[in-house]
């Protein structure tokens, strides 16, 4: 995969497993910050205000570098890393699964709750609707009208870019265009005679 790409999920995925009487309810959702996941996490425990366990992880940003996850009473290291660890395993970010457990009476066992709590995280990913992103610069480019067609020109050779127009007195042009190629689309521009060029 490009190091632009990243893998996130557009429709919820939800799954439902039973081991041993316990009954383990998961939850796959898109988050973009911190807080969102908190608002989320909060959301659900008022739902399963009735279950022993509301355990869960996310990761979020496109490097996949921030993530958090929650063992909410279970035996540490049972729960939340393992449904940290389907996370992983399925190249996702920007994501919150949420497994609840309601307890059957009869104990797991450390290995029993860990695959039922991988399990119940895997279905849930797996019923989701996942969908690649990519990851977008934003540069301003400033030039006089008269610049228009050099510019246009060089904003048509790039593929997948989005701009957004403002033709006032003089002509501002805000582009999105994939990380990759901003560095080479910022150079090409900095070299036409008139044309200012920042990255936003």
């Amino acid at each position: 995969m490009e190091d632009d790409v990243f893998k996130t999920i557009k429709e919820e995925g939800t799954a439902c497993i039973k081991e041993k009487m316990s009954k383990f309810i998961s939850y796959a959702l898109h988050v973009e910050t911190a807080d969102e996941a908190k608002v989320v996490l909060d959301e659900y425990r008022k739902k399963y205000i009735d279950a022993r366990h509301v355990c869960w992880a996310y990761v979020l940003g496109w490097e996949r570098t921030d993530f958090r996850f929650s063992d909410d009473g279970e035996p540490s290291g049972t729960a939340g890393r393992p449904i940290l660890g389907q996370i992983h395993a399925a190249g996702l970010t920007d994501v919150l699964v949420i497994v609840v457990r309601y307890f059957g009476g009869i104990l797991l066992g450390t290995s029993g709750l860990i695959k039922a709590y991988k399990e119940a995280a895997a279905q849930a990913i797996a019923n989701a609707e996942i969908v690649e992103k990519t990851v977008d610069d934003t540069l301003v480019i400033r030039f006089p009208y008269l610049l228009l067609n050099d510019v246009m020109r060089v904003l048509k050779q790039v593929e997948g870019i989005r701009w957004d127009p403002d033709f006032a007195e003089d002509c501002t042009v805000t582009v999105h265009v994939r990380k990759s190629q901003s560095d080479r689309l910022f150079g090409i521009l900095s070299q036409i005679y008139g044309v200012e060029v920042a990255y936003l």
